[in-house]
């Protein structure tokens, strides 16, 4: 198995940890100091904005599994990358972003991908987050490894206080046009993604499907399940033990019809999926992820290099 190192700048370490973890193909996220002219500094020293450091995570990874484009896309989609002097309303040196490469090719990669943030009228501001060789790299203290496990409640006030959270929302997230989906979608499709509906139980296209392959997103073709994690709930509904990047999906309470389930929705066309209940096999982990099969497209094994989704056949190795 390969591994390769990268190491991102984005501000707070805190938040820069859980869009990355537990995700395919990580092995390890560390949070840490880089770029400065002390070694061994401290929390309090690189705060200080006197030793040169900024925050960082160094994440290892296996390529093959997990590409070096994917970890730039999501490492924009924390930042602001039109700020130059701290991130949101941690302000000076230490919460300046960056990325450090590894290797030629790492460079190349995030200067493309700079390059096509740049192109894409996203943000009227300059991108200028700068692209640096890597240096030494220093673990920061214990209690600030995996803070958003450990401190789930305050990284989650941290989070939405400093700024960042309402920025990713507002930069990030996808938002279609609903006239252009009712043209796209039949009306089951949009009746589920976009108004939260549920279709009729053993009456869905994937329901009772055994063929081997992915379920990406409807709308934004993202990956979202494996045939690998597919099991026969007796429901009438796709069910899967887990999504195949928990990244690609979100989890949020939802109250309607007198009842507290969890609702689980795309991530980036931000689409009604589905439930995920704690019914499932124990063996995998006690989750059925209850899913329409409106909400999803089908790409059998033998389509998916053609269809673009060659780097997920390692699903079936």
């Amino acid at each position: 198995m390969t591994t390769e190192l990268a190491t991102f700048a984005g501000g707070c370490f805190w938040c820069m940890v859980e869009p990355f973890d537990e995700r395919p193909g990580i092995e390890s996220i560390v949070s840490g100091y880089t770029g400065g002219h002390v070694e061994n500094p401290t929390y309090e020293q690189v705060a200080s904005d006197t030793t040169g450091h900024v925050e960082t995570v160094q994440i290892a990874f296996n390529p093959e599994i997990m590409s070096y484009d994917e970890l730039l896309n999501t490492f924009w989609q924390q930042i602001d990358p039109t700020d130059s002097g701290g991130q949101f309303n941690d302000r000076g040196e230490s919460y300046q972003t960056a990325i450090f490469y590894h290797n030629d090719r790492q460079r190349q990669l995030a200067e493309k991908s700079k390059e096509r943030l740049a192109a894409s009228g996203k943000f009227s501001k300059p991108i200028v987050t700068p692209i640096l060789p890597a240096e030494p790299f220093y673990r920061a203290e214990e209690e600030h490894q995996d803070y958003y496990k450990k401190q789930s409640f305050h990284y989650r006030l941290y989070k939405k206080g400093s700024g960042r959270e309402d920025f990713i929302e507002k930069n990030w997230r996808q938002t279609p046009d609903k006239a252009e989906l009712k043209d796209k979608l039949t009306s089951t499709q949009y009746h589920v993604t976009q108004e939260n509906g549920t279709e009729r139980p053993f009456a869905n296209a994937y329901w009772d499907n055994e063929d081997e392959g992915i379920y990406i997103d409807l709308i934004s073709g993202d990956v979202l399940f494996s045939s690998r994690d597919k099991f026969d709930a007796a429901c009438g509904w796709p069910s899967f033990t887990k999504p195949v990047d928990s990244y690609r999906v979100e989890e949020n309470t939802d109250t309607s019809h007198g009842m507290v389930r969890t609702e689980v929705r795309s991530r980036d066309a931000d689409s009604h999926l589905g439930h995920v209940f704690e019914d499932g096999p124990e063996e995998a982990g006690g989750l059925r992820y209850c899913m329409n099969s409106a909400a999803m497209k089908f790409i059998p094994k033998d389509d998916m290099n053609e269809q673009g989704y060659g780097n997920y056949l390692y699903l079936f190795e």
